[in-house]
């Protein structure tokens, strides 16, 4: 019971970041895009899809974690996003480039120093595991998905005829 309301924890704590930093960067289209430019790792032409697409992507997992549909898979894509921007900021950090990483907004030349960067990446592995423990163990209550229900949100199970004649 306990691993289902972690997984509950995780999913609704994943959620909220996805969610948050989604909406943030959505909201700030002109500033996410300087974020992601900051980077330098992108050609010029994909800098503005990126950026564009990235919110919309945040807050699609966002959305199916908080309403429990495909978590694992949901987890999965998280996962993998998070390690991409894990790679990006130590990326930026050994490149000796000195950037926000624009994660809940804002970005672009910024005076942050190593502590900065290390405790960006400390911070999305944090979330990793949230993801990690997700792909482990989707089940929680209140899922619509099928395979993600735990109690309160799983059907009650009725043996079949065939079963009750043996």
């Amino acid at each position: 019971m306990w691993v289902r309301i972690l997984s509950l924890l995780a999913r609704f704590g994943l959620a909220a970041v996805w969610l948050a930093s989604g909406w943030i960067k959505g909201s700030d289209p002109t500033q996410t895009i300087v974020a992601v430019r900051a980077y330098d790792i992108l050609p010029e032409s994909l800098v503005r899809p990126v950026a564009t697409g990235l919110p919309a992507l945040e807050i699609a997992l966002g959305l199916l974690l908080v309403i429990g549909l495909g978590v694992r898979v949901t987890a999965l894509v998280s996962a993998l996003l998070l390690l991409v921007l894990i790679a990006a900021i130590a990326s930026s950090w050994a490149r000796g480039l000195s950037i926000d990483c624009g994660c809940f907004g804002g970005g672009g030349a910024a005076d942050v120093g190593a502590w900065d960067y290390a405790r960006e990446i400390l911070r999305d592995i944090g979330f990793l595991i949230l993801a990690g423990w997700l792909i482990a163990f989707p089940r929680s209550a209140f899922a619509l998905g099928p395979r993600s229900r735990g109690p309160f949100g799983r059907r009650e199970q009725h043996p079949s005829p065939d079963h009750l004649a043996s």
